[in-house]
């Protein structure tokens, strides 16, 4: 009888995870973007620029867990920019009532999350509402809200000295607290996604929603907390990013809209949901971070830039994103 190999045997036999790829691909993509940017400026590899980026991309990084979560679900979460924008609004006006607006400034803007991300989950959830329908509307509603509260002029509130601390400044070892911030929220979601129940059945709904009900999984329930986390995630993003400015401004959060989304597809997280991985969450916020900042070297103008991310959503969703087929 012929040896048997040991390469055959299921032990030693490692076949590389397909989810793995895009997220292979998106680091590989890192290193060139360092490499080019490397080459346009001496100072785009030294430790003070890139904690710099690293804290500029802390912000699209905290909004874009709260977009993985909903991607996984096979959703779409489209109310992001104005949460963003009404979180930051609402916690820099706390600021007006004196310390006790000072100690529940972060917590109330987060609120104004909830309270969206708790309309978005159960218009999906109960009300069979499309979430791109309704979470588009649910952010013109919150915009047209935020106008007539400021009359349409640049809030005057200033951010707190919590939201400064959070959003601007450093603590421990010249690393920005806003880089800390991403760091817990990152490694609470991919504990949450990788080893509880809730996680598990994210995934499951996204795979197909209707077998994940007959399992017993409380399918309306998950929904509605996974937009919540969603928009208590995107408006404590606004938190940051008012700390990090020093006040809020109207449509602050437009910029974020499209960067949330590619950061999640660029990671491998499938657009139709139930595949992705947080690390590529991470990878692809890192990717469209420094993406950003050598088009900005280039003095490439903004619809330029939209159009960079349109393009790289639609070559993800190319590789990777489609359904696939079935026999």
């Amino acid at each position: 009888m012929p040896p048997v190999s040991s390469a055959a045997t299921p032990r030693n036999r490692r076949a590389m995870n397909p989810n793995d790829l895009p997220i292979i691909i998106a680091f590989c993509c890192i290193l060139a973007l360092l490499l080019v940017g490397s080459l346009y400026s001496r100072n785009f590899l030294s430790p003070e620029y890139l904690l710099q980026q690293l804290k500029v991309g802390a912000f699209l990084g905290v909004i874009a867990t709260g977009m993985t979560f909903v991607i996984l679900l096979g959703q779409i979460d489209l109310s992001v920019p104005w949460s963003v924008t009404a979180g930051a609004m609402l916690g820099c006006a706390a600021s007006a009532y004196g310390p006790i607006g000072e100690a529940f400034a972060i917590p109330f803007g987060v609120l104004c999350g909830v309270v969206i991300g708790t309309v978005n989950g159960f218009s999906v959830a109960y009300l069979r509402i499309p979430s791109m329908i309704i979470t588009l509307a649910v952010n013109a509603v919150v915009q047209g809200l935020m106008v007539a509260y400021t009359g349409g002029f640049a809030p005057q509130d200033s951010a707190t000295s919590s939201m400064r601390l959070l959003g601007a400044e450093s603590t421990f070892w010249f690393v920005p607290n806003a880089v800390l911030v991403w760091a817990i929220v990152g490694a609470a979601a991919a504990f949450v996604l990788g080893r509880t129940t809730f996680g598990r059945a994210v995934y499951a709904i996204g795979n197909r929603e209707s077998v994940a009900y007959l399992s017993g999984i409380k399918t309306q329930r998950i929904v509605v907390l996974t937009f919540i986390l969603s928009g208590s995630l995107a408006a404590f993003g606004g938190v940051l990013l008012a700390g990090y400015a020093g006040k809020a401004a109207q449509s602050m959060g437009d910029a974020y809209l499209l960067p949330s989304i590619a950061a999640v597809v660029l990671g491998g997280t499938s657009i139709l949901g139930g595949r992705g991985r947080y690390i590529g969450t991470v990878a692809g916020v890192i990717l469209i971070t420094l993406l950003q900042s050598i088009l900005s070297v280039v003095q490439i103008q903004e619809f330029g830039r939209q159009i960079v991310y349109g393009v790289v959503i639609i070559l993800m969703l190319l590789a990777y994103g489609r359904e696939p087929e079935t026999r």
